[in-house]
């Protein structure tokens, strides 16, 4: 079984089943008067109970399948023994079934099952026992009825833990798409404030400091007024430094080096030096991004490439930020082992992917790219590389607002995903 051990319902069932072991041992000593040989079936008992109690108690037994495997080879022996002097000694056989199924692997536990079966069977027909269709099907049904029981509880385990993995994973991706809608609202928040005050207060101090020096050149030296003018626009010249140094410092992390190109580029440098070749280009002019963009993109690339380094096992990786008339595309492809996108399992290089669209943090890239009204796509099979492509509309200028419904039509243009060359 894959069920884990040391589960509270395996401790459970190991509980009750090693009680119904040693209440139908007993049970077999008590009916030894019975028997032709009841010292021998006494002492049987007795040497079945120290086999059993010894592995019983034992951590190794637990641990170890190759221990468990001795263990239960030599209950089954002493079983035998007791089975072949006592017939009421056959209803061991029952939590025996239960002892292989748990503790033995699928492909040793079923041929057990099915010898013992046929022991207790053959211990039915040599104690003289009529030879009736119960004989035959009571040991049978009871082998059928535990395996069923084994394997149905461990589908339903598995079944379970699927669950769990998956709610983990639903609840993991919800935070991490959570504290991403916060951080584009604070960078949203900075922008915007950046902005007022970019175009409200340091304007306004800029035209206040343009008046005051037009007064002054217009007032004689000597003027009364004079020194009155030359501080008022000192201080509008330092005030206006400040706005300006309030605006630089609500700049986006990561982007307050210069533009999205110029991140990516560092972005790229860094990821090179212990890993493989990473090579950044653009294509067509550079335009102005609103920050917003550049937080997703640069964004969508890091966690791009950082799957690209954990995972892809890749010798060539490259990311191209693409300019085009009405839109902005980001691409990232590498030329490691690839996925398969959707699919749930191990990778081709062993480890186990993401349940959720592929894996590797998908879905917060796919929500960062679809609540900026783009696209995203990713292209990836098994020893294929993977491709990452994200295509990003740019808003309208002022002027050509009203034709903005006939701009719509060739915003998602077709956008290929390139390989390294």
């Amino acid at each position: 079984m894959n069920v884990p051990r040391n589960s509270p319902v395996v401790a459970t069932l190991r509980l009750c089943l090693y009680a119904l072991l040693v209440g139908l041992l007993a049970l077999a000593a008590v009916r030894s008067g019975d028997s032709a040989h009841p010292r021998g079936v006494v002492l049987s008992v007795l040497a079945t109970c120290a086999v059993f109690a010894a592995g019983a108690f034992s951590t190794t037994v637990r641990r170890s399948r190759r221990a468990a495997a001795v263990w239960l080879a030599a209950l089954s022996a002493s079983w035998l023994v007791l089975v072949a002097l006592s017939p009421d000694a056959l209803w061991v056989a029952f939590p025996l079934y239960f002892l292989q199924l748990h503790l033995l692997p699928a492909r040793w536990s079923v041929p057990a099952v099915a010898l013992t079966a046929g022991a207790a069977i053959a211990s039915f027909v040599a104690h003289g026992a009529p030879l009736t269709p119960g004989a035959f099907i009571g040991p049978l049904l009871g082998a059928a009825v535990a395996a069923a029981t084994v394997l149905g509880y461990e589908a339903l385990y598995q079944e379970s833990e699927r669950r769990r993995a998956l709610i983990e994973e639903l609840v993991a991706t919800r935070a991490e798409l959570a504290a991403a809608e916060r951080t584009a609202g604070t960078l949203a928040e900075r922008e915007r404030l950046a902005h007022e005050i970019h175009d409200t207060l340091a304007q306004g101090l800029s035209s206040i400091q343009l008046l005051l020096r037009a007064a002054q050149r217009l007032l004689p030296a000597d003027s009364p007024a004079a020194p009155h003018l030359e501080q008022a626009r000192s201080t509008a010249q330092d005030n206006l430094a400040e706005a300006r140094r309030f605006v630089r410092a609500l700049t986006p992390p990561g982007l307050d080096g210069g533009s999205l190109g110029a991140a990516l580029e560092r972005l790229c440098r860094a990821a090179a030096v212990d890993a493989p070749a990473v090579r950044f280009s653009v294509s067509g002019p550079p335009a102005a991004l609103p920050t917003p963009y550049e937080v997703a993109l640069l964004r969508i690339a890091q966690s791009a490439l950082g799957n690209t380094l954990r995972h892809a096992r890749a010798d060539r990786a490259e990311i191209t930020l693409s300019f085009m008339d009405t839109a902005v595309a980001l691409d990232v492809v590498d030329d490691g082992v690839g996925f398969a996108p959707g699919a749930v399992g191990p990778r081709p290089d062993g480890t186990e992917a993401d349940r959720t669209d592929g894996g590797f943090g998908l879905p917060a890239m796919r929500s960062r790219a679809e609540s900026l009204g783009g696209t995203f796509t990713v292209e990836s099979a098994p020893g294929q590389g993977t491709a990452v492509a994200v295509t990003l509309p740019l808003p309208a200028p002022p002027e050509s607002a009203g034709s903005a419904s006939t701009g719509r039509g060739r915003l998602l243009r077709p956008h290929s995903v390139g390989s390294p060359a």
